[in-house]
């Protein structure tokens, strides 16, 4: 399957400065053609020793800090970004043919910003943090449901559900950003911000 990519060459100079600012811009155009759920990536961690493992998770906060992600801490994401902080971000927007992939750190957040943002969160997806724990086996779905049944008798509608304290955020501080446009002829546009010696540079990537 194969299919011809058509759409706007990518010009250095029509960059932003840094990153972010870039990644607002295109975040914004994804949003604007309708690309269905386009703060949806796909998280990559390893072991200390090297085994990969991905993950499609919502995007929830980005600023000129990073990209902001929730999760238990105990998943296996949490358990081996607590060990080796590396990671890689991809943001596979297909329909308008554009991808932005981010290689960074990530270290969790402060309790308060993790309090904040799970106030913010619908009834039920608070009860699914403390009911689910997260990449541990389970029995059944019987067991899962069982377990919500129970919060949700604990802490009816409008009663304030308490943070898991296992429950949070991570921010991923990037340190490469690639802006990838696809072209005709596979000759697509591979733009890379590079940081170094605390400042941003553009490189080009053969596609």
């Amino acid at each position: 399957m194969r299919k011809q990519y058509r759409s706007h060459l990518v010009a250095e100079e029509s960059l932003a400065e840094e990153p972010m600012g870039q990644f607002a811009r295109w975040f914004e155009d994804a949003a604007g053609a309708n690309v269905f759920e386009p703060n949806a990536m796909v998280v990559s961690t390893a072991t200390p020793d090297g085994r990969p493992s991905s993950r499609t998770v919502l995007l929830k906060q980005y600023d000129e800090r990073g990209f902001v992600f929730f999760t238990n801490y105990g998943s296996r994401k949490g358990r081996e970004l607590a060990a080796n902080p590396y990671v890689s971000l991809l943001f596979p927007w297909h329909p308008i043919a554009r991808q932005v992939i981010v290689t960074g750190t990530a270290s969790r957040i402060g309790r308060d910003e993790t309090a904040a943002y799970f106030r913010s969160r619908p009834h039920g997806s608070q009860l699914g943090a403390w009911a689910s724990e997260q990449s541990s086996v389970i029995a059944s779905r019987e067991e899962l449901d069982r377990r919500y049944a129970e919060l949700e008798a604990r802490y009816p509608e409008g009663e304030q559900v308490p943070v898991p304290p296992q429950w949070g955020g991570l921010r991923v501080v990037p340190d490469a950003v690639e802006f990838w446009q696809g072209h005709e002829n596979r000759l697509h546009d591979r733009l890379k911000y590079v940081l170094e010696a605390g400042k941003w540079r553009v490189e080009r990537l053969c596609p």
